[in-house]
């Protein structure tokens, strides 16, 4: 509920109960006092009441941003993405964001106007890259679409019906001609601009940044609990779901 509507039901309530001098006597104890409108007039704690509820609702601070680097097709990568990054951003999204960088130890040559990319898992997960960086470039909802493909059995033949669950308004032969374009070309060569141009330098994939920032501790912490990094690291008010850190994705289907 918004504060003019809060304003507008207690000016109504200071009116039936015609002010401060005819107030009911207080019945609430105090750490109920703010839990309700009635309470609030009824204690003669509604502007103080009204007044921290502003403050809380104020009290955000900038989310954590973290950074993927990441291959379509590895194996580690798409254990990261489908386990740990995307059931903490479903549960933290309001005080984390997420960037996506497919690309990873890829290498581009540049040939005329374009780029030839060179995949560590072949041809596919070049194609694999290419999708997911369309994607990312066509819809808001990219990441759901994205998780559909990499904890799929097929990352890409699952790639079309994923979209189609998750953006149905998504043209998908808008996003092959991207894919098959200087469009998706160029993109990738961001990509790869983007994974280049980080230091320290990757070693590695999945490759995570916190705020910008790599780091080992960092790296380590977020493949262990990025639930609890992300709330550890909030500086806002911490959202309930963080509630002392308690949760943990740590269970992992290895390959064989």
């Amino acid at each position: 509920m918004k504060t003019p509507l809060l304003l507008i039901l207690a000016v109504w309530l200071n009116t039936q109960y015609g002010g401060c001098a005819l107030s009911p006597p207080c019945s609430y104890p105090p750490s109920k006092w703010c839990s309700s409108l009635e309470a609030a007039v009824q204690c003669g704690v509604l502007t103080q009441c009204l007044e921290s509820n502003f403050t809380k609702s104020h009290q955000r601070a900038d989310p954590i941003e973290v950074g993927l680097y990441y291959e379509s097709l590895c194996p580690g990568c798409r254990l990261f993405l489908t386990e740990v990054l995307f059931p903490t951003w479903v549960l933290l999204n309001d005080i984390m964001t997420v960037t996506l960088v497919p690309y990873g130890n890829a290498m581009e040559k540049p040939e005329g106007q374009k780029f030839i990319f060179q995949c560590q898992h072949g041809e596919q997960e070049c194609l694999g890259n290419m999708i997911e960086t369309c994607l990312i470039n066509m819809t808001s909802n990219a990441f759901p679409i994205i998780f559909c493909m990499e904890s799929s059995s097929d990352v890409i033949n699952s790639a079309k019906s994923c979209a189609e669950l998750y953006s149905p308004q998504l043209s998908w032969d808008k996003v092959m001609s991207c894919v098959k374009g200087d469009q998706g070309n160029q993109l990738m060569h961001l990509n790869a601009m983007k994974t280049k141009a980080l230091k320290p330098p990757h070693q590695y994939v999945p490759w995570v940044t916190i705020n910008g920032e790599h780091t080992e501790e960092l790296q380590d912490k977020a493949m262990a609990s990025l639930f609890t990094l992300v709330c550890n690291m909030y500086k806002g008010n911490k959202p309930p779901m963080c509630g002392g850190g308690q949760r943990h994705f740590k269970s992992y289907c290895h390959n064989e």
